[in-house]
């Protein structure tokens, strides 16, 4: 399936090497004004060829809206169409890849899903597929902030270098204001072991930190639609993550309930919102938010592609060695924190118009 959501969704087309990439929103609010420089502005964020971080496929990454828009931008309440065109695609890179199976990629099992793949530039399976998300992404925090809502993501790992103890106030001390930020000397170590990795032709892992303020309380559900489910679904959907964990996380195997209870606190006048000393939760329990912030992060795996031979085999089976060809990026995590946010606004924005909040 190409869709995304439930109340708000997102169905995209498009192959890496196609004419364009595109999508259509549905049920999206009617007569919400746009900011289309805002929404230009961070859809380049997640641009190819914008640093020397990234891969050199150069696109400019401006959408096109085809529908959905009064002339002066305000939505109508209609269907979105959009398309993304791509213009920086070397499919002559791609030709030994046609004839075989790529380590850690998804050419094999699209054989078996479909019996037919578009081996340029990994297709359907490429993250370009992600600028539709972002499009989409970016319209959704725009919606978000009017009311109230913020997404923030960081790069908070690459590699070894880590800022592992990034939501480690947030768990303990949530009253305190918090933004998502990582210590600056972290950040240009983190940017020396992504240029490190790509002059030695190699790939390195990274991990994405989010932080979600401003949700009201009562937005989700406790069985099939549980808000963390979703968050989950969507962030597992990006190319290349491998883990997925909101809150206390994988800490909480080695906790006690008595250390991470989230205790509530005295209302500050009758029938205010409630709050807790802690949020060990991370802003969801049984499925639906509590009010406080929302936080996750998520896992990517090294690149696959590597600018280095690789044994493999054909796509008759048989043992042969992978030339490097094509532009890759050496770490996916650094222009993944641009899709997380833009997924992270898509669920939040499609469980906000399912509710009756």
């Amino acid at each position: 399936m190409n869709t995304f959501g439930k109340h708000i969704t997102l169905t995209t087309f498009g192959e890496s090497h196609g004419p364009a990439m595109g999508g259509v929103i549905d049920g999206f609010p009617a007569g919400f004004k746009v900011d289309f420089d805002l929404l230009n502005a961070e859809v380049a964020k997640r641009r190819p060829g914008a640093s020397v971080l990234v891969t050199a496929r150069n696109e400019k990454d401006m959408p096109e809206f085809l529908s959905g828009f009064s002339p002066d931008g305000v939505t109508l309440g209609t269907p979105i169409g959009f398309i993304v065109r791509n213009a920086d695609h070397h499919s002559s890179d791609y030709d030994e890849m046609a004839r075989v199976y790529r380590p850690n990629h998804a050419d094999y099992t699209y054989i078996k899903r479909y019996g037919i793949r578009d081996h340029r530039g990994g297709g359907r399976s490429s993250a370009r597929e992600t600028v539709n998300w972002v499009v989409a992404g970016a319209l959704a925090s725009q919606w978000l902030a009017s009311k109230g809502i913020e997404v923030q993501t960081a790069l908070t790992q690459v590699g070894p270098i880590t800022a592992s103890d990034i939501f480690d106030r947030l768990m303990t001390d949530p009253a305190k204001p918090f933004t998502l930020e990582v210590d600056p000397q972290l950040h240009l170590a983190m940017e020396e072991m992504v240029k490190e990795t790509k002059r030695a032709g190699d790939s390195v892992g990274g991990r994405v930190g989010c932080l979600i303020t401003g949700v009201p309380a009562g937005i989700g559900s406790p069985v099939a639609e549980k808000l963390h489910a979703n968050l989950a679904a969507a962030m597992m959907s990006i190319n290349a993550a491998k883990g997925f964990e909101y809150g206390l996380g994988f800490r909480a195997a080695n906790a006690k309930g008595s250390d991470t209870a989230d205790t509530f606190l005295a209302a500050q006048y009758p029938g205010a919102p409630l709050t807790t000393s802690t949020d060990y939760s991370g802003g969801i329990q049984g499925g639906i938010s509590n009010g406080m912030p929302i936080f996750f992060s998520v896992a990517f795996k090294p690149t696959p592609t590597l600018m280095k031979p690789q044994p493999t085999v054909d796509t008759e089976g048989n043992a042969t060695v992978l030339n490097p060809a094509g532009r890759h990026d050496p770490c996916v995590a650094v222009r993944a924190v641009h899709v997380v946010k833009a997924m992270a606004a898509l669920v939040i924005a499609d469980a906000m118009a399912g509710s009756a909040l």
